[in-house]
């Protein structure tokens, strides 16, 4: 049996590591994922929510990764083309092999500020 945080280990590193369509393998067909932005339900709709920003990704590292057969969290550094410090940290349910659901916390403001300029 696959743990959570092995599968939430290799979601984050697909999608950091430039393999967006790797990364959604790791992803239930029925998944919610809650952002700063409302709740999302469904593999496109998180597409289009983490997409751009894994597209913008010039680096990233993991800071901390935690959890057990059903839960795992992970907070990481990224630094993208709009943003250069932008540190994030995800709570993910994992069933099956597959994240079930995602709990996304980010600071918003800084991309905010650098669309406005």
């Amino acid at each position: 049996m696959t743990t959570a945080v092995e599968t939430t280990l290799a979601h984050f590193n697909a999608w950091t590591g430039g393999d967006f369509e790797e990364a959604l393998r790791h992803v239930s067909p029925d998944v919610v994922c809650d952002t700063p932005n409302g709740t999302l339900t469904g593999p496109e709709a998180y597409r289009g929510f983490m997409g751009p920003f894994a597209a913008s990704l010039r680096s990233s590292k993991l800071l901390a990764a935690f959890g057990d057969d059903h839960q795992a969290l992970i907070m990481y550094d990224a630094e993208t083309a709009l943003v250069a410090d932008a540190p994030g940290a995800e709570l993910h349910t994992v069933r099956d092999g597959l994240i079930t659901s995602i709990k996304i916390i980010f600071d918003r403001q800084p991309f905010v500020e650098a669309r406005r300029s």
